[in-house]
């Protein structure tokens, strides 16, 4: 079958881009035409590996920077923001020529399976791809995180689709209230691999990982962390990421004078390796999707601490089996919670080897058939699609 991705930039990082990518080179694997539409394209290659046979396609080249509009597009200016509205987080990103450029693509389609992956995306699939294509929304973050704006036109455009696919049973039955009568499915994303090194515990490391944006709540976890640090004074915390937070967080660690104790360490690709060199992932954001990187962490038997926000963590972890949930923003209680592994080794070791066999729910060799699967039956005429 032929399947097409499309991204918002394909050549950028991030767990949409990275889950995405996983997802495309798994179906090219199993024998299918897979190719990756990338919205826009700002670095020369891709950040994560694309398997050879999975072609990649860019509608607009920013590599030489965002090129202005040009002002004789008067009648196109007229109608910006109705497709995209403006509460969408990457509503930056499409200027008038980006999303023309969109629909003219999406326009020009006649058959095979288009999947966008972002609010964005999939309004304007649901508005101008031919219904010839089969049309499938993938929802990366729940639906409360999103503006009311996005909600209404979730509310009034999505059912024009053939399926919404969301990554958590909690995001499906809000999605399926909202949308009556369209197909909602729960298909979680995958890691690229359960072949991993596990954690010795040996270590007297923690690690996060994650844009240094609001989202992500370091800000919550470096004071937490100043806590620990009271009584394991010899315990590091290493934060891998990117993003406009970064000074304030450097600030906020000298503030609670953590020099010594907490480093940013910025973008890594060989994160693989730092979580098994560390003993125990701390998840601090204050809302996700399905927190993959958080999941790759357990394949490599880290316990998992983590806030229980809407949504992810919970749909994930077993309280007191594989991790610990503490309350959202709870700064005391993310640090007792932390304090109670670091001071118990083997809790960590126990929970760690739960946390492996966890992680196999969200191997390739258990997502990719779902995926088949689903893809099989919105080909199939009259068909209807149903989920877990």
């Amino acid at each position: 079958m032929k399947i097409r991705y499309m991204l918002l930039h394909a050549y950028g990082m991030g767990g949409t881009i990275r889950t995405v990518v996983n997802q495309a080179n798994a179906m090219a694997a199993a024998g299918h035409d897979v190719e990756i539409i990338s919205v826009v394209r700002r670095r020369d290659e891709p950040q994560f590996s694309v398997d050879p046979r999975v072609e990649i396609t860019a509608l607009a080249d920013q590599r030489d920077g965002v090129r202005p509009d040009s002002t004789a597009r008067k009648a196109w200016r007229r109608i910006r923001g109705k497709i995209v509205p403006y509460g969408e987080f990457a509503a930056s990103y499409f200027t008038e020529r980006v999303e023309k450029a969109v629909i003219d693509y999406v326009s020009g389609l006649q058959d095979g399976i288009l999947v966008t992956t972002r609010p964005a995306l999939n309004l304007i699939s649901a508005r101008r791809t031919p219904k010839s294509v089969v049309r499938v929304a993938q929802e990366h973050m729940n639906l409360a995180t999103h503006p009311d704006s996005v909600r209404q036109e979730i509310a009034r455009y999505y059912g024009r689709l053939d399926t919404v696919a969301v990554l958590t049973s909690t995001d499906r039955a809000d999605y399926q209230a909202l949308l009556p009568g369209t197909p909602v499915v729960r298909i979680p994303n995958a890691i690229h691999t359960l072949d991993q090194k596990p954690s010795t515990q040996d270590s007297r490391l923690v690690i996060a990982a994650g844009r240094l944006v609001s989202q992500k709540g370091f800000d919550l976890l470096i004071p937490a962390f100043g806590q620990v640090v009271r009584h394991h004074p010899d315990w590091r915390l290493r934060i891998y990421g990117t993003g406009p937070k970064k000074a304030a967080l450097r600030a906020l660690i000298k503030e609670h004078r953590l020099e010594d104790n907490v480093t940013l360490m910025g973008r890594s690709n060989r994160l693989d390796e730092e979580l098994a060199r560390s003993s125990l992932y701390v998840l601090s954001s204050r809302f996700e999707g399905l927190p993959m990187v958080m999941i790759e962490a357990m394949s490599h038997a880290l316990p998992v601490v983590a806030f229980d926000c809407p949504t992810g963590p919970r749909d994930v972890i077993t309280e007191e089996v594989d991790g610990l949930l503490v309350p959202p923003k709870n700064v005391d209680a993310l640090a007792s919670a932390m304090s109670r592994l670091i001071s118990d080794r083997e809790l960590r070791r126990r929970m760690g080897q739960a946390a492996v066999r966890t992680a196999r729910d969200y191997a390739p060799d258990a997502v990719t058939p779902m995926w088949e699967k689903l893809f099989t039956d919105l080909l199939r005429p009259d068909s209807p699609v149903s989920g877990p």
